[in-house]
């Protein structure tokens, strides 16, 4: 700070602190506070006056769906049911069952709101436990009989939805006098969910090393013959693992390009080569995903090059799945952030002294001895600074895995995430697993910094 204020003066170092606390806040702390919030409410579909009020509104739709039935019905004159041509002929319209004379149920039509309109609905619970409304709160089991005559079905349904909006209007007031705010939606994280296997299907993935994995950390039991595994905490891990992978991958392919680039590579030279980087990147990412999968796809370009020598056969449907390979979706990865490997490895390298270099070759230090003890070492804050920015990037990748894989593999986390915010409309599970899946990975780059032996201030450097 004494030094900020020494070289810009005390009213530019105000406006300066200033505005990155507005930053940080604004952009930061906000967010991440608000995203707290909901993800410790419970969801509103979980709570026991949500599953009421649908009984209500299931109820009241199986009421309005009778009255326009008998309307209908009234209107067609001959006791049937009047129903538009939807297309000219010779094709047949196909006609709902015609009610009896007599009003009896044998011919009314199925009218789903109906059978889902009864007092005995299931509660959301934790695993291992199971509730209904009825019996929950000893309210009377009632339910709309589908084989009765109209009216009979029109009576019971109101006499669904009257007690239903009355347990609703006491479970919402009952409701507002707790706390809002409680751990279920991180703890779905962990929760186990039944997977359905045939025998041959169990005995298959029985001999699985991705099998046997998962039943020795946890992530799959068996009991009572049924298969739980925890699915959500298994894509987590795997998607960190495999991001990991991807950020080892980079490393490896990205230091010898740094080292080229600040220690050997003629200026001429290196300026091509920071060229050659940097055009891909003219154009938006999900440009470069696309064209990835034009060259990974059964009919793509390794397959078409694998065609013309004869390895495999497209028109005769052999062709390599690439898509189905955690390797192409590395590699895919490994190329979309390329730049955060080499650019912090290469600015660190260029400030080492090449003369210690030329000494430890004059010593007579190999070439991997001199990697290992004075290239590698000086270049420790470029490399931390790389895989952390890679491993972050690649944790929350989101467009690599689902456009390259096309849905041939497992998901990544943050397509768990996506789904639970724009397919389930689940808010606040989203916002838990989100909440949860960046104070993970910033525990993982804590960690990795404390291996490394990195400090904030060496991050300067790169």
């Amino acid at each position: 700070m004494r030094r900020l204020v020494r070289t810009y003066g005390g009213a530019l170092t105000t406006v300066f602190v200033f505005a990155t606390l507005v930053w940080a806040i604004m952009l930061i702390v906000l967010p991440q506070l608000s995203m707290l919030d909901m993800a410790l409410r419970t969801p509103l579909r979980a709570k026991d006056s949500s599953i009421a009020q649908t009984v209500m509104r299931d109820a009241q739709t199986c009421q309005a769906v009778l009255d326009t039935y008998r309307d209908e019905v009234g209107a067609a004159g001959d006791g049937g049911l009047a129903v538009p041509s939807l297309s000219a002929p010779p094709l047949a319209t196909p006609s709902l069952p015609s009610p009896s004379p007599g009003g009896s149920g044998g011919g009314l039509p199925y009218i789903i709101q109906c059978d889902r309109a009864t007092t005995a609905q299931p509660l959301v619970r934790d695993a291992g436990e199971s509730a209904w409304l009825n019996t929950e709160y000893e309210i009377e089991t009632l339910a709309v009989d589908i084989t009765a005559d109209l009216g009979t079905q029109y009576a019971q349904a109101q006499a669904v939805r009257d007690a239903a909006a009355a347990l609703y209007q006491e479970l919402v007031a009952a409701e507002a006098e707790l706390s809002p705010y409680g751990f279920r939606n991180f703890v779905q994280i962990f929760k186990p969910l039944v997977i359905p296997l045939s025998a041959d299907a169990r005995a298959q993935e029985a001999g699985e090393f991705g099998t046997w994995v998962k039943e020795a950390i946890g992530l799959r039991y068996e009991r009572d013959g049924v298969v739980y595994e925890r699915v959500t905490l298994t894509t987590l891990l795997r998607t960190i693992l495999f991001a990991a992978v991807a950020t080892a991958l980079a490393l490896v392919a990205c230091y010898p390009i740094a080292c080229n680039l600040a220690l050997r590579a003629a200026p001429h030279r290196a300026v091509w080569l920071f060229v050659a980087l940097l055009v891909p990147y003219a154009t938006v990412e999900i440009m470069r995903v696309y064209a990835w999968v034009t060259i990974v796809d059964n009919n793509g370009l390794l397959n078409r090059l694998l065609d013309l020598f004869g390895v495999v056969d497209i028109e005769g449907g052999d062709f390599v799945a690439f898509k189905r390979s955690p390797l192409t979706v590395f590699t895919v990865i490994v190329y979309t952030y390329i730049l955060f490997m080499v650019f912090p490895i290469y600015n660190v390298m260029s400030t080492l002294d090449r003369n210690q270099i030329e000494a430890a070759h004059d010593l007579g230090s190999s070439t991997w001895r001199v990697h290992r003890r004075i290239i590698i070492p000086h270049a420790k804050p470029g490399i931390a600074v790389g895989c952390i920015a890679t491993f972050m990037l690649s944790a929350g990748a989101f467009s690599v895995p689902r456009i390259v894989s096309s849905g041939l593999q497992g998901e990544w986390f943050s397509q768990t995430i996506y789904n639970k915010f724009f397919e389930s409309q689940n808010t606040n599970l989203g916002s838990a697993y989100a909440f949860a899946y960046t104070v993970i990975c910033f525990v993982i780059v804590g960690l990795f910094m404390w291996v490394m032996r990195a400090r904030l201030k060496d991050f300067m450097r790169a």
